[in-house]
């Protein structure tokens, strides 16, 4: 299967903003990092403008809700969130991102904007931007072994060094390493006859990138085409 067919260009800016959040995560104090999957937490909430229900957020991430409890416990530790008791149902708990969660969104999506590289996909876009691909992309969960097989998907059947995924992905190389051992032994990836010939996947593990690159085309955000004006504006 060929990557157009698939959305190479939502692809790219996906692996484009990850890649450069990756990077933003590791130069944090380690108290103060925060998952993608966090991130995006802040993002839905500063974006939605109200409070919102555990379980929505939880439903948004395709998290359970034990997960979603401890990632909402980390960001509510750091003061990004608070939370409270929604309606008559206790159990029904609603976060709402705090002004200090807000400055961190800020100041973390004017992080990941530095860290694009021009001519890499979305290098000219605001801060304001990667909000909102943060918030839509949160809702397609990658750990980091799918990184790696989106990673060499989008090279199109290209042989991978590791090094060159450590430099695409912003990870660390043990990291990454383990993640391709992982992806050998469930026969997703394979290697060539010696280390410089690169990593390929196989046909399954191909299926398996094309499966989360139609997923990402589904939520990254949508440009408006360069010649349309905003709703409401007129031409002078």
């Amino acid at each position: 299967m060929r990557l157009e067919k698939v959305g190479l260009v939502d692809l790219r800016e996906y692996m484009s903003v990850r890649r450069a959040y990756n990077l933003v995560r590791q130069s944090q104090p380690a108290r103060d990092r925060l998952t993608f999957e966090e991130f995006a937490v802040l993002c839905r909430l500063q974006v939605a403008g109200e409070p919102m229900k555990t379980s929505a957020i939880a439903e948004y991430q395709g998290a359970l809700r034990p997960t979603m409890t401890h990632r909402t416990n980390h960001l509510a530790d750091l003061g990004f969130i608070s939370r409270g008791e929604g309606g008559v149902d206790r159990r029904n708990v609603v976060c709402i991102i705090t002004p200090k969660g807000s400055d961190c969104v800020d100041k973390l999506s004017e992080l990941t904007c530095k860290e694009i590289l021009p001519g890499q996909p979305l290098s000219r876009t605001l801060p304001e931007r990667i909000v909102k691909y943060v918030d839509a992309m949160g809702s397609v969960f990658a750990k980091a072994g799918d990184l790696v097989l989106l990673a060499m998907y989008a090279e199109d059947a290209q042989p991978v060094t590791v090094t060159r995924l450590v430099e695409s992905l912003g990870l660390l190389q043990p990291t990454v390493s383990m993640s391709v051992s992982s992806l050998v032994l469930e026969g997703l990836i394979e290697r060539g006859p010696s280390r410089a010939s690169g990593l390929v996947l196989t046909p399954q593990g191909s299926r398996r990138a094309a499966f989360l690159a139609a997923r990402i085309a589904e939520v990254v955000v949508k440009r408006r085409p360069r010649n349309q004006k905003p709703e409401g504006q007129t031409e002078e």
